[in-house]
């Protein structure tokens, strides 16, 4: 498989989950009439679906990683700049391609709150199963890994403050929708330090509970 065919994949992944995760949020938005449990319902259906189709179609291909935490700790050091370089790219394009389905103005601020110790924490927590999911998952069940992590996914937005963005790229580029799924710019880099942080220590943990012969399988 060649590099540019990794990094295409990588792209188009990115990019088609922010399209989902934005546009059936302003689908769901529109459709439930003020409920926000009904509206985060659709959103996380949508949501966890398309990861599972993303991640089984494109995982042979690139990893399927789509997240620059993933990339960090578990991409070939090669892979791990350019990979995060499109990931960040493709998915500020996958919000603005959900906008101009809408009808919206392409690039937008958000103006939704999103910030404090209790939705950095949750960051932190969904980040942190997130990748023990992937790392674990890899190891002993690798043809389930789509449909764990598209299930992590669905259980994060439910039990988390924070609504699990579990994912650097997705926050810069959900600061850019003023929609259901935005958050506004002002917390971003709580978020990104949460999850980033959270990954760190699933990256530890999983390797000691795998062991590191097992790890390194």
């Amino acid at each position: 498989m060649t590099f540019a065919r990794k990094l295409a994949a990588e792209a188009i992944g990115t990019a088609l989950l922010l399209a989902t995760v934005v546009g059936s949020g302003i689908m769901a938005d529109s459709l439930a009439a003020g409920n926000n449990a009904v509206a985060l319902l659709g959103n996380t259906a949508a949501t966890g679906a398309m990861l599972y189709v993303l991640i089984t179609l494109l995982g042979p291909i690139s990893g399927a990683q789509f997240n620059p935490a993933v990339t960090m700790l578990l991409a070939p050091k090669a892979d791990k700049i350019p990979y995060i370089i499109v990931q960040i790219v493709a998915a500020i394009a996958g919000v603005m391609i959900a906008h101009i389905m809408f009808g919206l103005d392409p690039m937008q601020v958000s103006n939704k709150a999103r910030i404090g110790p209790a939705q950095w924490f949750s960051e932190v927590v969904a980040t942190f199963g997130l990748l023990m999911t992937i790392i674990i998952g890899i190891r002993h069940k690798p043809e389930a890994v789509p449909a764990l992590v598209a299930m992590w996914v669905v259980a994060g937005y439910w039990f988390t403050s924070s609504t699990s963005f579990a994912n650097p790229a997705v926050t810069i580029a959900r600061a850019l929708s003023d929609t259901f799924a935005g958050i506004r710019p002002d917390g971003v880099l709580g978020f990104i330090i949460a999850q980033l942080i959270g990954a760190t220590l699933a990256f530890y943990v999983s390797r000691w509970l795998i062991g590191p012969e097992e790890a390194k399988a």
